[in-house]
């Protein structure tokens, strides 16, 4: 965890320098106040997520049923891959959006 903390950081300072809009999804703040709470940092779960979903630099997309159908599909098409149904999720939003960059630790995202 240590290594991914300071990759983050030194990301996010970078980030923050350049003040673009940060894009997620409602699955990702799913995982990540999950992350922390399932490591016994309730505490620091609620900080987090209170965070996110208060930063004027987020746009938060909510999956709505439209874009879970769709991600379904795109993974029920992809079953050679090991792609998370939040990885589909995302996909979808980073072709949308035509972001071509995200911050994860995720393979698929390389």
């Amino acid at each position: 965890m240590t290594k991914n903390h300071e990759f983050v950081l030194k990301c996010w300072k970078n980030i923050v320098a350049s003040l673009p809009t940060l894009v997620t999804t409602s699955y990702i703040l799913d995982e990540v106040v999950t992350f922390f709470n399932s490591h016994n940092r309730h505490t620091k779960a609620v900080e987090i997520g209170n965070r996110l979903i208060a930063s004027p630099s987020i746009q938060f997309i909510h999956v709505d049923e439209a874009l879970f159908n769709e991600a379904w599909e795109y993974f029920k098409k992809h079953k050679d891959k090991s792609y998370s149904l939040t990885d589909c999720i995302s996909f979808i939003i980073l072709e949308r959006l035509r972001i071509q960059t995200s911050l994860a630790f995720d393979k698929h995202f390389v």
